[in-house]
């Protein structure tokens, strides 16, 4: 990858090591911390909910003669065609009815709000379970895009660096295209492909961000970085599609990989600040990262029926794709200048 390193001291002082340490353990602390928070489903466990949806699952979905429906529940059976395409059953839409009537009752007597199947009762928009979401993480995914003709015109065709902050488009776009997937319908399926995702986005970060701070530009020593990457991914995978997929565990891993990554920033950021003015962009972005998952934390009945901490959370990090992208074209910037550096391709093998 990459560019002679700049001059450094030949030591690091223990106070530095300290520093770094204690930033990367702060930022793992405050992830572990939004996901100790997660407080569990109770709505689908009240016997009025388990009543209400066993009634219309007879009394509606389970009738093999609808001419004794009403309108009202004709309705219910009969599902409209946004519905339709989002696959709804009229199980499904029993649920969520019986859901809806049991929160705006919970509302009006000013009583506890439920969590049901471990999500918050959420309108839905055009069979989307959770639409805000959905479009959060669309636009996440847009500042991705935006980002492409960005890096095709700022990144030298002969940088090391230009094919794995490309690649890291491709990864983004990914990521948040499920996320969209899963928050419009919530199956293991739809859960799984956006868990993975994710943690591959997450792998990704360190994979290319190891390759820029060392300046790996041998061809050779990215492949064997890239399996050595690639190995635990695949093992962690495997280990919740075919063993148990374990939550827990889950954000344990991803919280460390995060953690490792923001720690390969923090340092190049606390060696470089002197030098380089922009050094601090990555140690905020990452701050900023951390800040925003703790919405987690403060996990609260979706305002309107429509925002909760989630969303917020995936709104949060809408800016910080742009700002992210602005720090990767300025850091190439400087290291291709030829002034302070000098530009190394990505195709020397020596």
């Amino acid at each position: 990858m990459s560019l002679p390193p700049s001059p450094q001291p030949a030591t690091r002082s223990a106070p530095l090591r300290r520093t770094r340490l204690g930033l990367a353990l702060l930022g793992m602390v405050a992830i572990a911390l939004c996901a100790s928070f997660a407080t569990a489903s109770s709505g689908d466990q009240l016997p009025q909910y388990r009543d209400c949806v066993k009634e219309c699952d007879k009394d509606i979905c389970q009738v093999s003669d609808l001419s004794n429906l009403t309108d009202e529940q004709l309705q219910v059976r009969e599902l409209d065609l946004p519905l339709r395409l989002t696959h709804w059953s009229c199980l499904d839409n029993c649920r969520y009815l019986c859901m809806q009537s049991i929160t705006e009752a919970a509302s009006d007597a000013n009583e506890e709000i439920h969590q049901f199947h471990g999500k918050w009762p959420f309108f839905r928009l055009l069979g989307m379970q959770e639409p805000a979401s959905v479009l959060f993480s669309l636009l996440n995914g847009y500042m991705h895009v935006l980002a492409w003709p960005k890096l095709q015109r700022g990144l030298p065709k002969d940088y090391y660096m230009r094919r794995f902050y490309l690649g890291y488009v491709f990864v983004g776009v990914n990521t948040w295209f499920w996320s969209a997937v899963y928050h419009s319908r919530d199956w293991p399926s739809t859960e799984k492909l956006d868990y993975f995702s994710a943690g591959t986005a997450i792998m990704y970060g360190l994979f290319y961000t190891v390759i820029r701070i060392t300046h790996m530009v041998n061809v050779r020593a990215q492949l064997l970085w890239g399996i050595v990457c690639l190995i635990p991914l695949v093992l962690h995978i495997s280990y919740l599609t075919f063993v148990h997929f374990d939550y827990g565990y889950n954000m344990a891993a991803t919280a460390t990989i995060g953690g490792i990554h923001n720690l390969w920033w923090i340092g190049w950021s606390l060696t470089h600040w002197r030098e380089r003015p922009y050094a601090w962009q990555p140690t905020i972005a990452g701050a900023l990262i951390t800040a925003a998952m703790c919405f987690e934390i403060l996990d609260f009945p979706p305002l309107w029926g429509i925002l909760d901490a989630h969303s917020l959370w995936h709104a949060a990090t809408i800016p910080l794709i742009p700002m992210w992208y602005k720090f990767l074209l300025k850091d190439t910037e400087w290291e291709t200048s030829s002034k302070r550096g000098t530009l190394r391709s990505a195709s020397h093998r020596d």
